[in-house]
């Protein structure tokens, strides 16, 4: 693997797991510091300096003037990777071909559809201290909708990828949160394509060993029963609901 000076602060989340799979794809040595969500730890000083909005992934680097530059957005973070280190274009396509733009297209449509629309179905069917139907069945539908436009997309894609001959950071963008589908209530067999794609994407060695940044523990690499899951869920309300409140009062 290439050397690099990037050091990424990340959870293994649909969002944390685009900046490592990234970089295991473009063959990128980089150092790891896993932020504790349950000690509140992306809203401690020394991180805000890093990312001011509080939120995983951001990764710091030693740009080409040799000072350090910070980039936080996990799609401004794929977007960096691509244009500083994909000189071999192994995820993207060069900057003004018919591609790139392509390529653009489908990164910002995943960072302001997908991902708020399913992280809302997530919250209102997973972790809301109530149950809201109105709240579940508008964001699961809405992610429903959004997984119906990949579906329709990928069916008429000859490579099997949303653009071009190859994967991209688009992929990258979308898989993380389609492959968890299932955590906001949505049934992968509704669409074929997508779920074609979603295997697809799995079996490369660069998704396998990104997705698993940081590590999980066996436990966690588990199956769990609806009971297992619920309990995951009620764990993970606590410090939500908490960090809703110290937020609140900011």
């Amino acid at each position: 693997m290439a050397p690099s000076d990037i050091t990424l602060y990340t959870v293994r989340t649909p969002n944390g797991i685009k900046a490592s799979i990234a970089l295991a794809e473009l063959g990128l040595e980089y150092k790891v510091h896993a932020i504790s969500f349950a000690k509140n730890e992306q809203k401690e000083p020394w991180f805000l300096e890093i990312n001011p909005n509080g939120r995983i992934p951001a990764i710091t680097d030693k740009f080409e003037d040799g000072k350090p530059i910070h980039i936080f957005e996990s799609g401004s973070i794929l977007q960096y990777l691509a244009d500083r280190y994909d000189t071999e274009h192994k995820i993207s396509y060069p900057r003004g071909t018919r591609e790139y733009h392509e390529i653009n297209n489908w990164v910002n449509w995943q960072m302001g559809g997908l991902g708020p629309m399913q992280g809302q179905a997530n919250h209102f069917f997973r972790y809301a201290p109530e149950k809201i139907q109105y709240g579940i069945d508008r964001y699961q539908n809405e992610t429903r909708r959004l997984y119906r436009v990949m579906d329709t997309h990928l069916a008429k894609s000859k490579s099997g990828y949303l653009v071009g001959d190859r994967c991209t950071i688009a992929d990258i963008a979308c898989w993380g949160w389609v492959k968890a589908g299932s955590w906001a209530g949505i049934d992968l067999d509704e669409f074929p394509a997508l779920k074609t794609w979603v295997e697809k994407l799995r079996a490369r060695p660069a998704f396998e060993q990104g997705a698993d940044v940081p590590p999980a523990t066996e436990e966690e690499k588990r199956p769990k029963t609806k009971e297992e899951e619920e309990k995951l869920a009620a764990e993970a309300r606590k410090w939500i609901m908490q960090g809703q409140q110290a937020d609140a009062k900011k």
